[in-house]
């Protein structure tokens, strides 16, 4: 692994945990959903009240933030918050219309999309391959997974994924 493939994985990461430490730190406030309360005809949310715009500007933030200390542009860290987070509606949206509730564990399709679409569009600017890609996505999974336990364990998150 050289560094460009570790410093895309910590902004990765970054942006799909930022907004769940600023759900944790600001509580209910600004937790307005980024569908709006909206349901399609099928009477089921578009994406659900776990998805605000808290999280999104969360998202942004951080990740542009961490990827400015790393040396890369802001933009650079917007870019990866923006396909991490079209990546996590995508699975939302998906749940909502198997008929899983807010924040449930669907295991691969909770991972996959927020680290593919990133890791996947931003391949070029950091350097990697398809198989580092892939490599980077496998590495997303388990890292998720145990700090998503982790967090559970400290209080930090509701539920243990």
């Amino acid at each position: 692994m050289n560094n460009d493939f570790l410093q895309l994985l910590l902004l990765i990461i970054i942006a799909n945990g930022a907004p769940i430490i600023f759900a944790r730190l600001l509580s209910d406030s600004f937790d307005l959903a980024v569908d709006f309360g909206q349901q399609l005809p099928d009477n089921k949310p578009v994406f659900g009240a776990s998805k605000t715009w808290r999280g999104v500007i969360a998202a942004l933030c951080a990740t542009a933030l961490t990827a400015w200390l790393l040396g890369y542009a802001p933009a650079t860290g917007i870019w990866v918050a923006v396909y991490a987070v079209v990546g996590d509606l995508f699975s939302s949206f998906v749940k909502r219309r198997l008929s899983m509730p807010s924040s449930s564990m669907a295991p691969l399709l909770d991972q996959v999309p927020e680290s593919l679409l990133p890791a996947y569009m931003m391949m070029e600017l950091f350097g990697l391959d398809a198989l580092a890609v892939i490599l980077l996505v496998l590495t997303f999974i388990i890292l998720e997974l145990g700090l998503s336990f982790i967090l559970y364990r400290w209080g930090v998150r509701k539920r243990p994924f």
